[in-house]
């Protein structure tokens, strides 16, 4: 693989409050997960985020999530695919009005967190998602994990379905990530982390919690920015992809 996209989930900070250094994370990531205001982020934010994405070139995505900002929206919600699909569409609205401000625009759309997980299996819930971004743009992509409902949906649908692997979180034997509440589920140490990518990008293949390994087709490979030491983590990622003669750049 010559080129890989790195995503990183970015304006996730809220008033007072300050989550992460985008402006750092764009150094070394080439799409950027713009929270839009449900899980994370406010109208400050999101357009000061969007500012940066844009002076760094980075193309911006919708990190839509459960409307759940006490939850950081990790936790799952029952909640209706009707309210679900019109929560997607505010939230993707509301990012391109912002971005839009600073010369940007949204090109694809990744759900965060709670619903990103729910969304491998969920199928009222994945199909809700997928209508909510046909209806608002049919040519933006959708980013998922290998083999879910929601990037079986989506291609059903006639969007585009993005493969997506971690560069910080443990896989189950199974394929799917390692819940948060388990030991071990997220990675701290950037050669871990360096490592963990580079079998992904140059193999195709990524090293399971149980020592198995798995095939993986990843287009885009996500680096939290929340995490700590999430930008010496980018940059080691950064490095280690550019001496294995392995690009970073955008799937679009």
């Amino acid at each position: 693989m010559a080129t890989i996209d790195l995503n990183s989930d970015v304006g996730e900070s809220f008033g007072r409050w300050t989550l992460g250094d985008d402006a750092a994370m764009f150094q070394s990531v080439s799409s950027a997960n713009v929270a839009c205001g449900f899980h994370a982020g406010d109208p400050s934010v999101i357009r000061s985020t969007s500012e940066k994405a844009v002076k760094a070139g980075v193309v911006i995505g919708a990190h839509v999530g459960y409307r759940d900002l006490a939850g950081f929206g990790r936790r799952f919600m029952d909640i209706d695919p009707v309210e679900l699909a019109d929560d997607v569409v505010y939230q993707i609205g509301a990012l391109q009005a912002l971005a839009a401000l600073s010369g940007g625009r949204v090109q694809y759309v990744k759900p965060h967190g709670g619903l990103y997980n729910a969304i491998v299996k969920h199928t009222a819930q994945a199909r809700a998602v997928v209508d909510a971004v046909k209806s608002v743009d049919p040519n933006l992509p959708i980013l998922g994990l290998p083999g879910s409902e929601v990037l079986r949906l989506a291609e059903e649908a006639g969007l585009r379905g993005i493969s997506e692997a971690f560069a910080d979180r443990a896989y189950t034997p199974e394929g799917t990530l390692v819940p948060r509440s388990q030991p071990g589920a997220v990675l701290h140490d950037s050669v871990e982390v360096a490592e963990h990518v580079l079998r992904m990008a140059t193999e195709q293949s990524v090293k399971a919690i149980d020592g198995s390994i798995l095939k993986i087709n990843a287009e885009s490979i996500c680096v939290h920015g929340d995490s700590p030491g999430a930008v010496a983590m980018a940059a080691a990622v950064k490095s280690a992809l550019g001496d294995a003669g392995v690009t970073i750049g955008s799937f679009l």
